[in-house]
């Protein structure tokens, strides 16, 4: 019989897979002889048996869970609706990877009117008895019964309105007991059943709701977004509560052993007396330091900073730990590895090397290569932000810089970006639900909320500006608009807020490219020294080109020569070029255009130094280049002699049905060779030019031609690329190495890579159109079903962000295992958008790829990654 259920005593860290994260520690902190309240876990693969079983816990595993709930009673002497010592628990949920706020808790699970009853007379403290159970029917009803928490809240701030008072603790025992009977009535009109009274039907209602938020939307935006795969399913988290809102000896916590925005070390956490634990993280009521703890609970405290010493040497890592303290006894609740900003993991990971607690390798290995994108962001300008006057102040919960137009729900935020506007989100506080608005808006701006709220966490998470808990903001949510430092604020208006400082600025301060120093420089060089793959970059200008030499590239994987004809002056040559009707015509026009083309190779092979430049010739389908306008196809015709009909005839005639399969890459050069010829004498003429500036640069430069699929389409074109090439270097007297290769974008060249092998010096994989040639897909299109395929899981993630490795990675691996047999100097690289996607970049260390190419920005990402997979594998 499969065991589904283990009790803390029986597990440790090492089933992370099988009791999720926070079980798995749970277990470990039980081991280490800390004080956790004691429970059980459910496994992760009882929550794949759910689904399985078409969202029903079987036999088997309730039988296993009733047999935990008695041990538990045995272990902790309390029982579930005992009128003597009643059991309560909390119920959580814990995935294997660290999913802070995407599933749901429940807490004070066990309660009804005769317990309540119980427990005010034994606590002496009815307050908290009827506070307990008013909680209790809120998260019950909203959790496992959907009915909304706005209800309640409604209920909640009608009574304080009659009360006159302003906070919840204000509320007596009888008000919280006339608000208990009021959340229920609320409940039987919304569900038309009476709220459940006996605990062990709340408890399976409640781990039942647990498996299905590992379904619910903003789950499964997250994890898309974080490559957690569906089939993890969570574990739950059965646990006997530890009470900190009995009164002010209580209190809750959550706290880091090292500060997660930037990594210094010592204790960094906010504390509330009185409170329950989603006190602190919803940012209902703004927390103090932890460190005025010490004067409140110091026996608590002094046991508290111990354990947070052991756990971060037992870890290795900075910690992030729930805590409460109940009439002064510490009760830890869950500890993880905390999530941090990109500065932070990087100062962290260098300073445990310095404290001998991590080796490089494993300093390299510990940092999540997509954090490093924040740290290229933009920041304020700093004389603008010098000159100007913040108009209030928040929390610097996320760094970086944000500016936009202010938008107050998560819908508005994804429909304002979808048409290109820059939002800022303002919210009261955030919560799950908003994933995507966050996600589309350039920052967050609450107005409640500490540095630990579910805002704060979630921006640190996706490396998004946010400033947190600005009290001072007068907020009307339902009107839209808000009041701060005197002016009033409205949908649309601008506003600019600093995620490090908390500052709040009316209007745009214009913003600046990040710099990289400190530790970034350290881990990079840790990183190149443990990684084989090379990394280049994608780049068509020598602005680009620079910028990605700063971040590390070593070299030009794709240079897309067609973003260089839109400049000033070339697009009226190349459009001549596009209408002549002779190849006379054709020749006289990209005449004009070759000077500029030399010009931008020069530029490149100047910036790259020596390195490698591979440049593809042109590439899309001509109709993207001819002109639109009236007036642009007058210019046109009168250039050439011929008359506005006669080029909107031509014009006409280059419509195709489906353009991305149609008149493009080497497609154009069998038609018209002698578009390759120009581009060949311009790429050889620059690298000759540039040749003899700097004797010293090794300068060979790597002519890629597009799209083929037969290797008689590559012999063709390459015929007159290397006679071009050949006159033009013993026209200049000089010894010039070049390449001529190919990318591997169609099906049919990855198998019969064999073939083109013996044409080509070099493959690079262009995955845009490999995926979209291999799914029948139009990347362009595929946003408009893609959504259907994330939800009824077909697909997990856009295969066009992450690389398709079960069917594109395995054409790029026949082409590899075909080619270098057939041509032993054969080198093999990837230049689609997924060179600069992690789990992509590993994929291709291991299939053996000489080096990825990705955007100047994603270059240090990609360094990171290369080394990771290469750390990995010697590991494996």
């Amino acid at each position: 019989m499969a065991k589904w259920v283990y009790m803390f005593t029986e597990g440790n860290a090492d089933m992370r897979n099988l009791l999720g994260g926070k079980g798995a520690n749970l277990a470990e902190m039980t081991n280490l002889g800390l004080p956790v309240p004691q429970g059980f876990t459910i496994t992760t693969e009882a929550c794949t048996q759910y689904y399985e079983d078409g969202r029903q816990i079987n036999d088997e595993i309730m039988g296993q869970i009733m047999e935990a709930i008695t041990k538990m009673e045995g272990i902790t002497g309390k029982k579930f609706g005992d009128k003597e010592n009643p059991l309560l628990v909390s119920v959580r949920s814990g995935a294997r990877a660290s999913m802070p706020g995407m599933m749901d808790t429940i807490l004070n699970l066990g309660l009804n009117e005769d317990v309540v009853a119980v427990l005010s007379e034994k606590s002496n403290n009815p307050r908290w008895a009827w506070d307990c159970y008013r909680r209790f029917i809120q998260m019950y009803s909203d959790v496992v019964m959907e009915v909304g928490k706005k209800y309640f809240e409604e209920l909640i701030d009608k009574m304080k309105a009659e009360r006159g008072v302003k906070l919840d603790v204000e509320l007596t025992a009888d008000d919280l007991k006339e608000l208990a009977m009021q959340f229920k009535a609320e409940y039987k009109e919304k569900i038309g059943a009476d709220f459940p009274s006996d605990p062990k039907e709340q408890l399976v209602g409640a781990i039942k709701a647990v498996f299905r938020s590992w379904d619910n939307p903003r789950a499964n935006v997250y994890r898309r977004d974080n490559d957690i795969p569906y089939s993890w399913g969570t574990a739950v988290n059965v646990q006997m509560m530890a009470f900190g809102n009995m009164g002010d000896d209580c209190g809750t916590g959550v706290a880091f052993t090292r500060d997660p925005a930037t990594g210094n070390k010592g204790l960094f956490g906010e504390f509330l007396t009185n409170a329950q634990g989603e006190d602190v993280v919803a940012g209902v009521r703004t927390p103090m330091h932890i460190a005025e703890m010490e004067q409140k609970f110091p026996e608590a405290f002094a046991k508290f900073t111990e354990v947070c010493h052991t756990l971060e040497t037992h870890y290795r890592d900075m910690q992030d730990m729930e805590f409460t303290v109940e009439h002064g006894q510490l009760y830890m609740l869950q500890t993880r590895n905390g999530k941090r900003t990109a500065q932070a993991a990087l100062k962290i990971a260098c300073d445990l090397v310095d404290e001998g607690m991590r080796s490089e390798e494993e300093a390299v290995a510990m940092i999540d290569p997509r954090n490093l994108d924040t740290l290229l962001h933009p920041q304020f300008d700093a004389k603008a932000l010098k000159a100007a006057t913040p108009m209030g102040k928040g929390l610097g919960a996320s760094p970086g810089a944000a500016c936009g137009k202010i938008v107050f729900t998560a819908d508005d935020a994804v429909e304002w970006a979808e048409r290109g506007e820059k939002v800022v989100l303002v919210r009261l506080e955030t919560s799950p639900e908003d994933i995507t608005g966050m996600k589309s808006a350039q920052g967050i701006l609450t107005v409640r909320g500490g540095m630990t709220s579910h805002a704060a966490v979630v921006a640190r998470g996706m490396g998004e500006c946010c400033v947190s808990g600005c009290g001072d903001i007068a907020m009307d949510e339902a009107n839209k608009k808000f009041t701060l430092g005197g002016k009033e604020f409205h949908e649309g208006d601008f506003i600019s807020i600093d995620g490090t400082t908390g500052n709040i600025y009316d209007g745009i301060i214009p913003t600046v490219d990040a710099t990289i120093a400190g530790e970034f420089g350290r881990i990079m060089a840790w990183a190149d020294k443990y990684r084989t793959m090379k990394v280049r970059t994608n780049a068509d200008t020598p602005a680009d080109a620079k910028k990605a030499v700063e971040l590390g590239a070593e070299g030009i994987g794709l240079c897309r020569t067609e973003h260089m004809f839109f400049g000033e002056g070339r697009i009226d040559a190349f459009r001549e070029m596009i209408c002549s009707t002779t190849a006379e015509e054709r020749e006289k026009a990209l005449a004009k255009v070759l000077p500029y083309q030399q010009d931008d190779f020069e530029g490149l092979f100047e910036a790259l130094e020596g390195n490698p430049v591979t440049i593809r010739f042109l590439d899309p389908p001509l109709h993207e280049f001819v002109p639109t306008e009236e007036e642009d196809i007058k210019k046109l015709a009168e250039a050439q002699g011929k008359s506005v009909e006669e080029i909107k005839t031509i014009i006409a005639s280059l419509h195709e049905f489906n353009p991305m399969m149609g008149h493009r890459g080497c497609r154009l050069a069998v038609t018209y060779p002698e578009i390759a010829k120009m581009q060949t004498t311009a790429i050889i003429r620059a690298a000759i030019k540039v040749k003899k500036a700097h004797a010293d640069w090794d300068i060979c430069p790597e002519i890629m031609i597009p799209l083929v699929g037969d290797v008689k389409e590559l012999k063709y074109v390459k015929k007159f690329v290397v006679e071009t090439a050949d006159a033009e270097i013993a026209a200049a007297g000089v010894d010039l190495k070049y390449e001529v290769g190919t990318m591997i974008e169609i099906p049919r060249a990855a198998i019969t890579a064999d073939a083109i092998a013996t044409e080509a010096d070099f493959f690079c994989f262009g995955t845009n159109d490999l995926t979209q040639m291999t799914y029948g897909f139009s990347r362009d299109d595929a946003g408009k079903f893609l959504n259907a395929y994330y939800d009824a899981k077909i697909f997990e993630n856009d295969p066009f962000a992450k690389l398709d490795q079960v069917g594109v990675g395995k054409l790029m691996e026949t082409a590899i295992k075909l080619g270098k047999p057939v041509n032993p100097n054969l080198h093999v690289g990837i230049c689609g958008e997924h060179g600069g996607d992690p789990s992509s970049v590993e994929f291709c260390n291991k299939i053996g790829l000489d080096y990825v190419s990705c955007s100047p920005f994603r270059v240090p990402v990609a360094r990171l990654a290369a080394a990771q997979a290469a750390i990995a594998e010697k590991n494996a």
